[in-house]
């Protein structure tokens, strides 16, 4: 039978079919618009597709699921500056974690009127809160559900370099800023 007309039948997707039967192993015949499967083997194969099928959907749900849960544990890991939290005590320390970004200002617009100090502060807030976004993922990859002794390393830099074609000319890149959010991953409870 025609995976064409297998697709029809069952009301599955021919392409998906097909995949599924190469992936498997699963024997066929090649025709010229699509595969040909032996009638006696069609039920089973639909069935094996069909379980497949729901493995992976039950695969995603259970993904997505875990991707919630993750943000969610994520969103409540508590940082701080100091190296205490009030109510809390310290039952483990984790060790030294990090989180990163950086940004680029064109040079250009650093120079237009009025516009440098506020596209600076921008692009600056959006790096420091993906630094920190960083920085919890890490504790959360190390089991931990706090971070202490929180701060910031920024770094500056200017590129340049000499034009292509005039040495004596100098092309300035634009700036890029980065910053590091720096803490010790902990776990805590409750006193």
């Amino acid at each position: 039978m025609k995976t064409k007309d297998i697709a029809l039948q069952y009301s599955i997707d021919k392409n998906e079919f097909e995949s599924f039967l190469r992936k498997n192993n699963l024997s066929f015949r090649e025709g010229f618009s699509s595969y040909i499967v032996d009638d006696s083997k069609v039920e089973k194969y639909v069935s094996l597709f069909s379980e497949y099928i729901e493995k992976q959907k039950s695969d995603a749900i259970a993904a997505k699921q875990a991707e919630i849960d993750k943000q969610r544990a994520i969103s409540q890991i508590l940082i701080s500056s100091g190296f205490n939290f009030d109510g809390y005590r310290i039952v483990k320390y984790s060790g030294y974690i990090s989180g990163d970004d950086a940004t680029q200002i064109p040079r250009a617009q650093w120079f237009d009127e009025g516009r440098h100090g506020e596209d600076l502060t921008n692009a600056l807030v959006k790096i420091r809160r993906q630094a920190l976004k960083e920085l919890k993922e890490a504790a959360y990859e190390l089991g931990c559900n706090a971070v202490i002794g929180v701060d910031f390393d920024y770094i500056t830099l200017e590129p340049e370099r000499s034009s292509a074609l005039n040495r004596q000319i100098t092309v300035y890149e634009p700036f890029v800023i980065c910053v590091t959010a720096n803490g010790n991953a902990v776990i805590i409870e409750k006193e």
